[in-house]
């Protein structure tokens, strides 16, 4: 079971990202942050809003990105979820960053399976 859009070279880059840290896979929101996809709060007066974390790796964020990209391309559920949240004022943005999430969640259960035999050994 593969996300529409993923090809070998994103779910390559994921799993090295994933790969070379294995030990700080401990949740969904774990890998996000490693990954670079989990939302940071960024209000400030009357806004509430999040923005994208610039923590990460910035190669896994940019295979997250051209996913999603594709998603919102050639995929109708994505392109009318992009409307609904652009008529409840959420900037493209917005709908990315909420987007490169959900896919973190799809992307989470099948990114430790592939690890599950791999043993933890130091490079020191």
């Amino acid at each position: 079971m593969q996300p529409f859009g993923l090809g070998r070279d994103t779910a390559a880059q994921l799993l090295i990202t994933a790969g070379d840290k294995p030990a700080r896979l401990r949740s969904e929101a774990a890998f996000a942050a490693l990954a670079g996809a989990c939302p940071v709060p960024a209000s400030s007066g009357k806004t509430n809003r999040h923005r994208l974390n610039r923590a990460g790796d910035r190669q896994a964020n940019s295979a997250l990105y051209h996913v999603v990209i594709v998603w919102i391309r050639y995929d109708q559920s994505t392109r009318d979820y992009v409307e609904r949240r652009t008529e409840e004022g959420k900037t493209k943005m917005d709908t990315i960053r909420c987007l490169k999430r959900y896919l973190v969640r799809q992307l989470y259960p099948v990114t430790c399976r592939s690890l599950a035999g791999r043993t933890l050994t130091s490079n020191t």
